[in-house]
């Protein structure tokens, strides 16, 4: 064996024992990989704060990376948390009775086929409702446990991160078996991506979650944080959003008799809570990148059950690195291709 073939046999070794390890370490970590993706996340934010206080400023590292942790913490983890768990206070302060909520169901269900004419839902078919809030509450304990460890974990790993920051960057460059226009691509796409969906998704949500608590507050709706939560949620779903909230609270008054805050409620959220949604994400997409909405919802979907929380922000990411690697490939090695790698634009 000559030695150019003993060296390239050993390269393939070195390497698959490389990914069994990373294998063995991921799934005994998985449980905490949120954490370390919240990391990723804020140094990518925060790196360029790094360079200026240690290359401008002169300070050291440890103190310009313990700067940056605390501010972190005090301006983003700390209300997160709080919100997180003033969400589970609020929704663990309601007495749920299920069924009560069955009959209501049941009573709401009747008097729309009753003027519809049509068959919806019949009792057997709303059994589910007992053991659907159960389920709820239970996913709500794990996720905010979870979203307090990894919030944790993200403030040990951001401060290494940060500390070591240019060879970092330099180990992960000369890993990556892509040209250096793709490596360039690659960070720069990273970045947008991960830029887009750590505000851009907040933003849109917490702004039309207080536009919701705002208008149901007004116009007399009972619990009105809980429907701005739900608002909150479902800004990731697209085209039909928060119509999935505030429709249904418009027509209940609307069934139960109270026709003209029925309408109130329908144009509110018509005009204001959803109206809103295109407004906030034409200014973000113009200062951030431009994302495809089926991206963000799948990825979301994806994220949420592989990261928890931060999946929120992850889920989209890998969705959209998978896409872009797809993209470099073909731009590559498929002559016949005219596709472009990049897949965040402005």
């Amino acid at each position: 064996m000559n030695s150019d073939k003993r060296n390239s046999v050993y390269r393939y070794v070195l390497v698959g024992f490389i990914l069994l390890l990373s294998i063995i370490i991921f799934t005994e970590m998985r449980y905490y990989l949120g954490g370390f993706m919240a990391a990723i996340a804020m140094y990518s934010i925060l790196r360029s704060l790094m360079i200026k206080l240690v290359e401008q400023h002169k300070l050291s590292r440890g103190l310009s990376a313990s700067i940056i942790v605390l501010g972190s913490v005090i301006f983003f983890l700390l209300p997160l948390t709080g919100i997180g768990f003033l969400v589970a206070d609020t929704i663990s302060g309601i007495n749920i009775n299920p069924e009560q909520i069955k009959i209501y169901i049941e009573e709401f269900v009747s008097e729309v086929e009753r003027k519809a004419g049509i068959e919806i839902f019949t009792p057997e078919n709303l059994s589910f409702i007992p053991e659907a809030g159960k389920s709820f509450m239970q996913i709500m304990a794990s996720s905010l446990s979870s979203m307090v460890m990894n919030s944790v974990i993200a403030i040990f790993v951001l401060y290494f991160m940060l500390v070591s920051y240019n060879n970092l960057e330099v180990v992960i460059m000369e890993t990556l078996p892509f040209s250096e226009e793709n490596k360039t691509i690659l960070r720069q796409e990273t970045r947008a991506i991960i830029l887009s969906n750590t505000i851009g998704i907040p933003v849109v949500a917490l702004s039309q979650a207080a536009l919701a608590y705002v208008g149901y507050l007004f116009l007399g709706v009972n619990n009105p944080l809980v429907y701005a939560i739900l608002v909150a949620f479902t800004t990731v779903i697209p085209v039909v959003g928060t119509s999935l909230v505030w429709v249904p609270v418009g027509l209940s008054a609307i069934l139960t008799g109270d026709i003209l805050r029925g309408i109130l409620l329908l144009a509110y959220g018509l005009a204001i809570i959803g109206g809103s949604d295109a407004v906030i994400r034409f200014v973000l997409q113009k200062k951030l990148a431009n994302i495809h909405p089926l991206i963000t919802f799948f990825g979301v979907l994806t994220g949420l059950a592989m990261f928890g929380f931060w999946g929120i922000i992850f889920g989209p990411l890998l969705l959209s690195l998978l896409l872009l690697l797809f993209n470099m490939y073909r731009h590559d090695y498929i002559k016949e291709s005219n596709v472009n790698p990049r897949i965040a634009s402005k």
